[in-house]
Formats: C-alpha cells, sequence, structure tokens
C-alpha cells in the first residue's frame, strides 16, 4: 500500500478515535477511508474493529476516571455485548445492508429529531427515572440488540448506546458517554473475536490505526469531560446528520 494511503488512514483513525470517544460514530470515518484505499469491505469492516476496541478501551479508562460510570448497566451489557456482536458479525453476510440503511436512517432521523426537539435531555441527570424495570429493559437493549447491530453492520452504535442511556436511565451526556465506551468496547471485542478467527483482519495496518485511534480517543474523552454535556449534545446532532447523509449516499447514490 502507497505511504499516502497509509498517512491518509492514520489520521482517519485519530479522528475516528476523538469523535468515538464523545459520540460514538467513528466508524463514519475509518470504514470508507479502509475501503478507499483498496481494502475488501469484510478486512474492513474487521482491521476497523480491531483499531477501534483500543481506542474505545482507552476512552473508556480515562471516562471512569473522572466520570461516574453506571456499572450496574455497563458491566453486565458489555458481558452481554461481546457474545451479541459476535453473532452479529456471523450473521452480517446473511443479513443484506441495502435492507438495514434505510431502518438506520429513519432511527437516526428519529434521534436527531428527540434530541433537537427535547434540548434538556441529557443536560442534567434524572435519577427519578431509574427503576429496576428500566435497568434491565437499559442492560438488554444495549446488551443484546444494540450490540447485535454493531456487529453486522456498526454505525451509530455509540449515538444509539447514548440515547438510550439519557431516555431509559435519565443520565446526562457525558455519564452515559461513559456508560456506552465499556459496552462499545465489548461489542468491538465480539466482533473482532468473530473477524479474527476467520483471518479478516490486516494485523500490522489495524496496529499502527490502533495507536493514532488511541490518541484520538484520548483527546475526544478529555475534552467532553471539560466542556461538559452541551458540547457532547452538539457532537451528537452533527455525527447523526453526518451518518445519515453518509447512509443515504450509499443507498440511492
Amino acid at each position: 500500500m502507497p505511504l499516502e494511503q497509509v498517512l491518509m488512514l492514520l489520521v482517519a483513525a485519530a479522528g475516528a478515535g476523538w469523535v468515538d470517544a464523545v459520540v460514538g460514530g467513528g466508524g463514519l470515518l475509518q470504514l470508507p477511508a479502509l475501503m478507499m484505499a483498496g481494502v475488501a469491505p469484510v478486512e474492513a469492516m474487521a482491521t476497523n474493529k480491531f483499531s477501534s476496541v483500543f481506542g474505545t478501551a482507552s476512552a473508556a479508562v480515562t471516562y471512569t476516571r473522572t466520570t461516574k460510570v453506571d456499572r450496574p448497566v455497563a458491566l453486565p451489557a458489555a458481558g452481554l455485548a461481546v457474545l451479541s456482536a459476535a453473532l452479529g458479525a456471523s450473521a452480517a453476510a446473511a443479513i443484506s445492508a441495502e435492507v438495514l440503511r434505510p431502518l438506520v436512517m429513519v432511527i437516526l432521523l428519529g434521534v436527531a429529531a428527540f434530541v433537537t426537539l427535547r434540548p434538556a435531555m441529557g443536560a442534567v441527570a434524572r435519577p427519578q427515572l431509574r427503576t429496576r424495570a428500566r435497568v434491565t429493559v437499559a442492560v438488554l437493549t444495549a446488551g443484546v440488540a444494540i450490540a447485535f447491530y454493531d456487529g453486522i453492520m456498526g454505525p451509530g452504535t455509540g449515538t444509539f448506546l447514548i440515547i438510550a442511556f439519557t431516555a431509559l436511565l435519565g443520565l446526562d451526556f457525558v455519564s452515559a458517554s461513559a456508560s456506552a465506551k465499556i459496552i462499545n468496547t465489548g461489542t468491538n471485542i465480539g466482533a473482532l473475536l468473530f473477524f479474527g478467527w476467520h483471518g479478516h483482519v490486516l494485523w500490522v495496518l489495524g496496529l499502527g490505526m490502533a495507536a493514532c485511534n488511541i490518541a484520538g480517543a484520548q483527546a475526544g474523552a478529555r475534552m467532553a469531560i471539560r466542556r461538559g454535556t452541551g458540547f457532547v449534545r452538539i457532537v451528537l446532532l452533527c455525527v447523526v446528520a453526518a451518518m445519515v447523509s453518509r447512509l443515504a449516499w450509499q443507498q440511492f447514490g
């Protein structure tokens, strides 16, 4: 692979790490970059997961040092996510992305409308929403449904996790993002186990991208913690708009 393409991938990995650490959606940068460099789709997905797992895990560590993480939800959901994402990755070949893209676009547009029309959502914690039933629903939604989707397709996983935690448990956006990183680490590990077992990961390229992803993730996590929920909300809306545009271009372009 030419040096300029490698440098492009390293820059994309750093940017993806930053976006993933704040609201998720770093695959929006890494996957297209890998495919533009001539990497086959399955190998691109696999290498993206390998790079992302390091950045997401490093962001999770940074968040847990300074931000309250919902461990009763995040830890069991992360355990479920490893298995669910692996199952999703194994089912990816049997489920057409052409079918999933319109559904994901509709969900993302709903997320954008929900966050826009409810400006107070995620601004402050609302612990009064938390009940045992809601905790159970949050664990299953994050650890099974969203994790399975991450294994199949991926874009928007971190965003979906943040919205689930904010809407179901009343977490503020920074705490929701911190909790999401733990589960997203689990989804990346699960999908990576499947892809790695089947020999789809470009290990050497992935290691270089992983180092840049960690650097971007550290910068993103620290910025989100420093600037607070308003900053996370703005970035979330920008990333949702970018993901919808990207998916629409793939579907109709």
